[in-house]
């Protein structure tokens, strides 16, 4: 006889769900829209973080995904409680990160008549994420469930959005649970490799510039075996800095947000640009600067996961629909010509490189970020995760830190400010083992700054640095640009941060000098908690090039 398929509630068989998709952890802030699916995970082996805000709590889950390269899972209640959490599906979708939010939602039987926190999340999110749906009968759960993993995972990742009545999560339902789901990987043909192979035979100067997500530790060395078999110089897009050694000869920095000129010379000035897995968006394209649009002056070999983004901003002249991975598996195939002709090239993008990420020293008081990153620099291990949100103290960080290897960076492409410390938290908790230092702006830090008190709660031993010159430094130096002598709404007044960490049980210490900053470090690092780096520096030091009189200067002289 056939096993019986016993009675479930919706919340039982959500969870189960998660469990076949091999879920490691949750995130969520509790809403009594979805008491049931709390009920079910009560029973489950999947560990909850309950964060303190759903921005957050949807932030962790965006950074989970990241470094897990599955889905991130995040909980949130309807109305407010979903509301907040858009900020983190906003980073999932632009950084192209698997997600699942599930929100409570009202009973079946209240819809439409604006219940109370009642909102039609089709219509809230339907351009924020991939696919935005609502579960009508608990029997369908697998299915929904089988298509979110499916749609989040594969093409071009990104968030999923699954409102969950109330009392369809009550309701029981004899159904068979959902089996795992596979993403699905596409790989370039044997045709498209023979073109690669061609056009890098008739190239004097080709870059590689890797990006985007869907990138495995095979396929990242993978690339790194292609770059040097054909001695390629090699850029990183935006905020993923750990796709390429920044130690490797052949490394030729980041395309990113103030990016060294003599890179994007070499990106504008290149016969062959080899384009894998990212968008070239408008940061890491220096505001749609760097290639003409949509016909490029390089010869442009783009290659995505996602169909839709091969020619719908540049028109490639050999397009490759491969994640990759895929990508990555088929490169022993392509052969390098018999003499390479770029080799000094690549030798100069390197020192290039090497010469823009060495910090210089700066005139101005206070903590220099510059000497604080080379400290770090030469202190941190090759597995330390470092993190960020959105400000200038960001630049400190992407040009001078020499990542290593693969999830070493957690940032936003998408310029969401107050990431860095939910990140830091979600890191910490998928790697214990590993050094997790959090970098915020005053600004940034006082977005998400509760979460220190999940770290504290979770005991995540994060270290978390802040950066205070007292203002909201990007838009100060915009102001400086466009409105010079005519600063608004900038200004910030700030409470003692390292009080904040000893409030919660942390470690906290402020850092006044440059000279501070080494001894306050190690012993951040040696108290085992979580730790806060009060580190203040002058208002003058606007970005690792520029003082404030400096950019205002040049703008009334322009």
């Amino acid at each position: 006889m056939p096993d019986v398929i016993p009675s479930r509630t919706g919340g039982r068989l959500i969870v189960e769900a998660l469990e076949a998709n091999g879920v490691e952890r949750v995130f969520c802030v509790p809403g009594e829209s979805y008491l049931a699916v709390l009920d079910a995970l009560h029973d489950s082996a999947i560990p909850v973080t309950v964060a303190r805000h759903e921005g957050g709590a949807a932030m962790m889950a965006e950074a989970w995904g990241k470094l897990a390269g599955k889905p991130g899972i995040c909980f949130v209640t309807r109305g407010p409680g979903a509301t907040n959490a858009a900020a983190g599906l906003h980073v999932a979708m632009q950084d192209s990160t698997p997600m699942i939010l599930f929100v409570g939602q009202v009973g079946r039987s209240m819809r439409e008549r604006e219940a109370f926190q009642e909102i039609d999340y089709r219509r809230m999110f339907g351009d924020v994420v991939k696919w935005v749906a609502e579960i009508d009968e608990a029997a369908r759960i697998p299915e929904f469930l089988s298509r979110a993993f499916q749609v989040a995972t594969s093409g071009r990742p990104g968030p999923v959005v699954l409102a969950l009545p109330e009392d369809m999560l009550r309701e029981k339902t004899a159904v068979a649970s959902v089996g795992a789901s596979e993403p699905i990987e596409t790989y370039p043909g044997l045709t498209q490799t023979a073109q690669l192979q061609k056009l890098l035979w008739k190239a004097e100067r080709p870059l590689l510039v890797l990006g985007g997500s869907r990138w495995s530790d095979a396929a990242i060395a993978s690339m790194q075996r292609f770059a040097e078999r054909f001695d390629l110089p090699v850029g990183v897009s935006l905020r993923r800095q750990g796709l390429f050694d920044h130690e490797h000869p052949n490394f030729a920095g980041e395309v990113g947000i103030a990016i060294n000129p003599a890179l994007a010379k070499r990106v504008r000035e290149a016969d062959l640009l080899i384009l894998v897995g990212g968008r070239m968006s408008e940061m890491p394209s220096s505001g749609y600067t760097l290639l003409d649009i949509p016909q490029p002056k390089q010869t442009l070999v783009h290659v995505h996961g996602g169909s839709d983004e091969l020619g719908r901003v540049y028109r490639p002249t050999l397009a490759i629909n491969a994640t990759p991975n895929g990508f990555a598996a088929q490169l022993e195939a392509v052969h390098p010509p018999a003499t390479i002709p770029w080799s000094a090239e690549t030798r100069a993008a390197n020192k290039a490189y090497r010469d823009w990420s060495d910090p210089k020293p700066r005139n101005v008081g206070g903590v220099e970020m510059g000497a604080v990153m080379r400290t770090l620099r030469e202190r941190l291990g090759k597995d330390a995760i470092l993190t960020n949100g959105a400000g200038n103290y960001a630049n400190w960080v992407h040009r001078y830190h020499r990542f290593r290897g693969p999830n070493t960076q957690l940032a936003p492409t998408s310029g969401s400010m107050g990431y860095g410390v939910p990140a830091a938290v979600a890191a910490k908790l998928r790697y214990p083992e590993r050094t997790v230092i959090a970098f915020a702006g005053d600004g940034c830090f006082q977005m998400t700054n509760n979460e220190f008190g999940t770290a504290a709660q979770e005991g995540a031993a994060i270290l978390v640095i802040v950066v205070d010159n007292s203002m909201y430094g990007t838009i100060r130096a915009h102001q400086e640009r466009s409105y010079p002598d005519r600063i608004e709404a900038t200004k910030l007044v700030n409470p003692d941060f390292a009080a904040l960490a000893r409030a919660y049980g942390g470690h906290g210490e402020t850092v006044e000098t440059t000279e501070e900053f080494l001894p306050a470090f190690e012993r951040a690092a040696a108290s085992g908690k979580p730790a806060i780096l009060h580190v203040k520096v002058d208002p003058q030091a606007i970005s690792p090039s520029a003082t404030i009189d400096e950019i205002r200067g040049k703008s009334l002289k322009g």
